[in-house]
């Protein structure tokens, strides 16, 4: 397996309970390392835009809205096959269905609200780093 990047998101619900510390350490003991990171309170704009993909979804209003709700924390993690493992660690999108020790059964209130987002494929990944982070930081 190779050392790979992935985007993650510290979503509004988890940065408004004060669980950014704990959602990292279970990065980090998964063997994530974050090499960038940083607080924002994100734009109506700037969420229409990065989630655009779904914008003819029924839900897209009410998920730019609560992106822009409460600041979030932008990362981006590397380790070994980083994109699966974030997945693995932030468990399913619904809590109810996410196993037993992920950052969403622990942590998300609900399907909406479900803590974390992490990219699903090395484009994916590559996009969104860009679209938050520039070349200069992101640290190796």
């Amino acid at each position: 397996m190779a050392i790979q990047r992935t985007f993650s998101i510290i979503k509004p619900d988890a940065t408004k309970r004060n669980l950014t510390g704990a959602i990292v350490a279970k990065f980090e003991a998964a063997g994530l390392r974050v090499v960038a990171s940083k607080r924002i309170q994100m734009t109506l704009a700037q969420a229409q835009t990065f989630y655009g993909v779904h914008k003819e979804r029924p839900f897209f209003g009410e998920l730019c809205e609560f992106m822009i709700s409460e600041p979030i924390v932008v990362q981006v993690l590397e380790g070994e096959d980083a994109i699966a493992k974030n997945r693995e660690v932030m468990g399913a999108t619904n809590p109810a269905e996410a196993a037993e020790g992920t950052i969403r059964k622990e942590f998300a209130l609900s399907i909406g609200e479900n803590s974390v987002h992490g990219s699903d494929g090395e484009d994916t990944a590559a996009e969104e780093i860009a679209y938050f982070f520039s070349g200069l930081e992101l640290v190796g």
